[in-house]
């Protein structure tokens, strides 16, 4: 590590908000290429986080990177109906081609949680009502509306007061289908008839993987129960596809692989590539009814930030990643489930394409161990290999390579794993 370097990193607990800057694990990088980063340590790191799920199609693709450099030959900020560019109106036209069902129209900003707090605002604005309904274990955002809404960890919620919103229990792992939908209409009929009149929601919002909260999948006939029951009672219905959306499990949205067509959606992160971009999405006759004033952004939909989406979007299509991974996703399943076998500190293995979550438990009793999860995760890095943690108690082991991930780097990240666990059952 360089001196200067060395001497930067002693000023972050001063220069730098611990909220920000205290995350897992810290590493110091120089550069990142394809599925890799390289620390200042010189060693090269393969990277199984994406960027949380950011750099779909690989970190610094060629193509996303001489887009971004020749968007900015021309224009490097908007603000858009200030004035018009290009590469908004053909991003908007690319994306109604790629999204679920009628889906065609787009109010652009930075981040997930400004996407999700569009999508509350569009929602409260259309329908006049009040009130919003999310999932126990949902993580929405930090921001005072995503927040209310999120509940993976009630420390997200400390020290802000929250109202208007309630919640109902997300789909537990091992209940069988039927027993899932049960559970569900009693959570739904019992919420309605205690707590909140279903004439005063203006919708329901939920992930229809669990991100934050641990890698949860729930069956294609929960999430089409919710959509039912959003119907009989005229509220609109809200996916967050910020984590799940351009192909992390397999077809563009999740929206698709669980074939339920939500009114509203939120997308980011693998939209641009690393380029800060978000949008609220919905079908344009409920957009227009969301007038002139009654949102704005002044950094929403950027000149380069529109050409990396583009770029992302060609390079998802051209390499055939939507294919490679439900392939390559099935494959890290299989291994994972023989690693699964030799070391009972696994738990449970979840996946849906290139989502997957690896739950680290105590042998003992079978349950879910956080602080054994950090301490893998730590000597998995040493291994050589960068993972994230997901989970009430951090638990689970979110492993989310780039979409452009090879059977061979999945077999180079897993035995990475495995001399992880090896030396932490030698402790």
């Amino acid at each position: 590590m360089s001196t200067e370097w060395t001497e930067l990193s002693k000023k972050m607990p001063i220069r730098l908000a611990p909220s920000m800057a205290k995350d897992h694990p810290n590493l110091p990088v120089v550069k990142e290429e394809g599925c890799y980063y390289w620390g200042v340590d010189g060693k090269q790191y393969l990277d199984f986080t994406s960027g949380i799920a950011v750099t779909n199609v690989g970190h610094r693709h060629p193509k996303v990177v001489a887009a971004i450099k020749d968007a900015a030959d021309y224009l490097t900020h908007g603000p858009i109906g200030v004035i018009q560019y290009e590469s908004i109106l053909k991003l908007a036209d690319e994306l109604a081609e790629i999204m679920p069902g009628d889906l065609d129209c787009f109010f652009f900003g930075n981040s997930g949680t400004e996407a999700i707090e569009g999508a509350l605002k569009l929602a409260r604005h259309v329908t006049k009502k009040p009130f919003v309904v999310s999932f126990i274990g949902g993580f929405h955002g930090r921001t005072l509306g995503s927040m209310a809404i999120s509940t993976s960890k009630s420390k997200y919620r400390s020290h802000q007061h929250v109202s208007g919103t309630y919640q109902l229990p997300y789909y537990q792992p091992g209940d069988s289908e039927q027993d899932a939908i049960q559970k569900l209409d009693l959570a739904a009929e019992q919420l309605f008839a205690h707590q909140v009149l279903p004439n005063e929601v203006a919708c329901v919002i939920l992930e229809p993987v669990l991100g934050e909260g641990g890698y949860i999948i729930p069956p294609k006939s929960w999430l089409q129960r919710v959509r039912q029951i959003c119907d009989e009672h005229g509220i609109l219905l809200i996916f967050d596809e910020v984590q799940t959306g351009f192909g992390r499990t397999g077809e563009w949205f999740a929206s698709q692989s669980f074939e339920v067509v939500p009114d509203i959606m939120a997308v980011a992160k693998g939209i641009a590539s690393g380029i800060p971009l978000s949008a609220t999405v919905a079908n344009h006759k409920l957009m227009q009814q969301w007038p002139l004033g009654s949102h704005a952004t002044t950094f929403g939909g950027t000149p380069l930030g529109c050409a990396a989406a583009l770029a992302t979007i060609e390079v998802i299509k051209e390499e055939k990643l939507l294919e490679n991974t439900k392939v390559v996703g099935a494959y890290a399943r299989e291994q994972l489930e023989e690693l699964q076998q030799k070391y009972k500190r696994i738990g449970n293995v979840r996946s849906i394409g290139l989502m997957i979550g690896i739950e680290i438990v105590d042998p003992v009793t079978g349950l879910g161990d956080g602080e054994a999860a950090m301490e893998i995760l730590d000597l998995a890095l040493h291994e050589g290999v960068l993972f994230y943690f997901s989970g009430k108690h951090g638990e689970v082991i979110r492993m989310i390579p780039p979409l452009t991930v090879t059977k061979e780097q999945i077999n180079e990240g897993i035995a990475g794993l495995e001399r992880a666990l090896i030396a932490f059952e030698k402790k």
